[in-house]
């Protein structure tokens, strides 16, 4: 067992930042790494030291051997990836190990086995754990993957074999579609990942994405934080995330918690880990993915469960057993993460670039807040448009729910477009305080919150207008008498 004194992070914003704090805690000294856009970013004023890397053509976060060149300047013992970036590539991962660094993450073996879709849905059938129908498009697509396709039933979905993040994925409505929607994810899936490689799943109307978080060491001790809500989404990307699922029962959260135990198993991983599947309307599940790396909507996990999940995961790769099972987790009231992005939602969530002018954050009971910026910082127009992560605790969901408006009201942003107002809105839309919506929820319902918007912002225009004439006609005047002269007063008397 090896015990860390120095962490490198090869990441940037608020997760960057979330790392840092955590590692202060344990009495760790942490190291930066940042590009000429983020040279005056909240993670590299936070760090004990920190690293300017060179442009050489590639993103500077994704410079393996520049970033394994600091670590070795810096003398750090591990390297934590974060998410996105590096984060899922298990060629880094090998290399970081291969340096004499520990990597705060799985083995680069999982991450390569679960990385790759296809060979993460066979690992999940030989574990029995359900998957969704479908097949992979080896050479262009020939009559008899015409009938398997015609054979699953339209809507189809065509997804990249490798990456995440929506790229490279298609809805098909009918067989007219495959050939020129298979060409553009084949295309799109190249430009993102490198690999053009497709696969075809039958698609689940109306699906909830639900998620579960889990925990492994090295010596095959695993288990499950409980599930995470993930159906608010655009460009299948989330938005708000909350915890625990309004749809799962007692019943159901088992068996999903144990399948996804027998998964991790069965891939032999270890530290943090997330299962990702969906549920159809009949509450059977569906394994999707699994991401081999802390997730952005992680916080909400912290808040039902009180384990900080970045500390695990630091003691995981030190040698440390869970010391936890099953039994020892509980879940604790409900909390909701609203992910405050420098977008537009009124126009297809846009992002936005400029400066903070005015920015607070909110405080107070149950009330949490990630960030990576502060007043007068500027929004890169390289990087993710995620400014922060709000996120709230209550012994409710209701009491969550009034919490996260509360704190949305409190909440002061000027300088870019974001996303606090869409939050309010679906805070308040009767379909999510029920519990009763999808993954469909904002592309049916986002015209609504754009006209209710307009609608305000126009009646807020008016009345402003309305008072400012009033105000003046009261005082106008013609040939030195006053237009309006009431006679409330003596009328009243």
């Amino acid at each position: 067992m090896k015990k860390i004194k120095k962490i490198l992070i090869a990441n940037r914003g608020e997760i960057a930042v979330r790392i840092i704090q955590a590692a202060k805690e344990l009495g760790i000294l942490t190291v930066c790494i940042y590009s000429k856009v983020d040279r005056l970013a909240l993670h590299v004023l936070r760090a004990d030291e920190a690293f300017l890397l060179e442009n050489n053509g590639i993103e500077p976060y994704l410079d393996v051997e520049q970033i394994l060149k600091i670590s070795s300047i810096a003398n750090v013992d591990a390297i934590h990836p974060g998410y996105g970036f590096l984060s899922e590539n298990f060629e880094f991962a090998k290399r970081v190990v291969e340096c004499g660094f520990l990597f705060i993450g799985p083995t680069h073996q999982a991450i390569e086995m679960m990385g790759d879709k296809l060979r993460a849905k066979d690992t999940a059938i030989n574990a029995n754990v359900p998957v969704i129908p479908g097949f992979e498009i080896k050479n262009g697509l020939d009559a008899t993957e015409i009938k398997t396709a015609k054979k699953l039933g339209f809507p189809l979905l065509i997804k990249a074999r490798a990456g995440g993040g929506g790229k490279g994925m298609r809805i098909v409505h009918s067989e007219e579609e495959l050939h020129q929607q298979i060409t553009l994810a084949v295309r799109e899936a190249k430009e993102a990942f490198g690999n053009g490689a497709v696969f075809i799943e039958k698609f689940i109307i109306k699906p909830r994405h639900i998620e579960i978080q889990i925990l492994a060491d090295n010596y095959g001790n695993a288990v499950h934080l409980f599930e995470r809500e993930c159906s608010i989404q655009r460009r299948h990307q989330k938005v708000i995330e909350e915890a625990p699922s309004a749809v799962l029962n007692a019943e159901l959260r088992k068996e999903m918690g144990n399948a996804a135990i027998r998964l991790v198993k069965a891939c032999h991983y270890s530290n943090a880990g997330t299962l990702e599947f969906v549920i159809d309307k009949d509450k059977n599940f569906y394994f999707l993915e699994m991401n081999t790396r802390l997730q952005v909507e992680h916080p909400v996990t912290e808040f039902i469960t009180g384990l900080d999940l970045v500390k695990q995961q630091i003691r995981i790769a030190e040698g440390e057993s869970l010391g936890l099972s099953q039994n020892d987790i509980k879940i604790n009231g409900h909390a909701i993460e609203l992910r405050v992005y420098a977008e537009d939602p009124k126009n297809s969530f846009l992002p936005d670039v400029g400066k903070l002018r005015d920015y607070s954050a909110p405080k107070g009971i149950g009330v949490r807040v990630d960030d990576g910026y502060e007043n007068d910082m500027e929004i890169p127009v390289e990087y993710d448009p995620l400014l922060a992560k709000l996120i709230v605790h209550g012994k409710t969901r209701h009491e969550a729910i009034s919490r996260m408006k509360r704190a949305i009201s409190e909440y002061e942003i000027d300088g870019v477009k974001n996303t606090l107002e869409f939050g309010n809105w679906v805070m308040s839309d009767q379909d999510f305080c029920s519990g009763n919506y999808n993954t469909g929820f904002i592309s049916t319902k986002i015209d609504q919150f754009v006209n209710e918007e307009s609608d305000k912002t126009y009646s807020m225009i008016a009345g402003i207008a309305t008072y400012e004439f009033v105000e003046k006609f009261k005082t106008a005047k013609i040939n030195n008498k006053p237009i309006l002269q009431s006679k409330w007063r003596e009328r009243s008397k």
